[in-house]
């Protein structure tokens, strides 16, 4: 065995983990990030070339917690030299209430946004179809997701952090309250702390160390679909359907989607692939859920060719309220379940893991692990 000793492990090198390294190496810690799989791998929920931003939600914690991310966006870019945060505006459309209370929440946090006629958001975007009101939020873009991954842990190491990929943990062993041990393979770690962003084998290494939540793990399987031309624009769009018509569509859920670039127009259903264990995964799309949202795109997707398409695998980590846990117990800091709309708050969550590492402040009692009701 070979000890090291350092003053925070990471466990996970996905958008979250690699996040609380740049940030913890960066204020001098003696950090150590550990992968289990090879950098640019494609088993988890941050790989892929797109990502939608938006600060478009109801629940200002989560208004906030985007709009510090997107100035830490700027932050990566500038010191890494990458263009990762491409502003496209976003859309959001339906004919559900909460379309209201979007606008009512954004405006109340001081980035408001603009109610459209779907005459004209079909001359500006004409690649969709609208149903019902449509919002504009001009904040909305996309994320270069592999991007953000090399840049994230490339600075963290320029600021001295250790970044080892193919070093699956296998244990983690509190000690005390200010000690911790993390074995990978012939490793052993000692640690003041340890990060567990470990997405969808959080449970697995956390099971019996912390009592986590439920917490659901699906193969996603959203598709990038062809453009039927190069020089329409597309901006990050949802769709919102109601009870109603998903009964009468066999719709599976609301839609999302946005352009990437090379690849064609992703879309996809949100939270509703098949229960997998991240260990046994086929990587392949459900047949019928496939075809369902071929049918979607070939409704409301006007500019793109419902049967050219590329399947995209990919998981989520789902809690009972789609609430991400951050906080701490002892000396382990836990980041799970960001429940398929984490990504675009990937620099602010680094900083949350890094406060709570290393002073222990907690943010937003939504995301605590014996979090009190919240009313959504």
């Amino acid at each position: 065995m070979t000890r090291h000793e350092v003053d925070v492990v990471v466990v996970g090198g996905g958008g979250m983990g690699s996040a609380a390294a740049w940030r913890l190496a960066g204020r001098g810690v003696d950090v150590a990030l550990l992968e289990r799989f090879e950098a640019g791998h494609v088993r988890g929920a941050s790989h892929g070339a797109s990502r939608i931003f938006r600060v478009s939600y109801i629940e200002p914690a989560y208004i906030r917690l985007a709009q510090e991310a997107e100035g830490l966006w700027r932050e990566l870019e500038a010191a890494s030299g990458a263009s990762l945060l491409t502003r496209t505006g976003g859309v959001d459309h339906g004919r559900t209430a909460d379309l209201g209370l979007l606008a009512e929440a954004v405006e109340a946090e001081g980035t408001p946004g603009e109610w459209l006629a779907p005459e004209e958001a079909a001359e500006r975007w004409p690649g969709l179809r609208y149903d019902g009101r449509v919002l504009f939020h001009p904040a909305g873009g996309r994320l270069h997701a592999d991007d953000a991954v090399s840049a994230l842990q490339a600075q963290a190491a320029r600021l001295g952090a250790v970044v080892r990929h193919e070093t699956p943990v296998t244990s983690i062993t509190v000690r005390g309250d200010d000690a911790v041990e993390v074995v990978a393979g012939e490793d052993v770690y000692r640690a003041k702390r340890v990060v567990v962003a470990a997405g969808a084998w959080a449970e697995k290494l956390l099971g019996g160390l912390v009592a986590l939540p439920p917490l659901r793990i699906t193969q996603e399987q959203p598709a990038h679909f062809a453009p039927l031309r190069d020089d329409v624009a597309w901006p990050s769009f949802v769709h919102h359907l109601d009870e109603e018509s998903l009964k009468a569509t066999g719709y599976l859920s609301g839609v999302y989607g946005l352009g990437t670039p090379g690849e064609g127009v992703k879309a996809g259903f949100h939270g509703t692939g098949p229960v997998v264990d991240p260990d046994d995964r086929d990587f392949q799309p459900e047949p019928a859920q496939l075809r369902i949202l071929r049918e979607y795109v070939r409704a409301w997707l006007p500019g793109v060719d419902a049967d050219a398409l590329t399947p995209i695998s990919c998981t989520y980590t789902t809690t009972p309220t789609s609430d991400f846990v951050l906080d701490r117990v002892g000396p382990v800091v836990v980041a799970a379940g960001f429940s398929g709309h984490g990504f675009k708050f990937v620099p602010a969550v680094g900083r949350i893991l890094a406060d709570l590492a290393l002073t222990g402040e907690r943010p937003d009692a939504r995301f605590a692990l014996n979090r009190p009701p919240v009313a959504n």
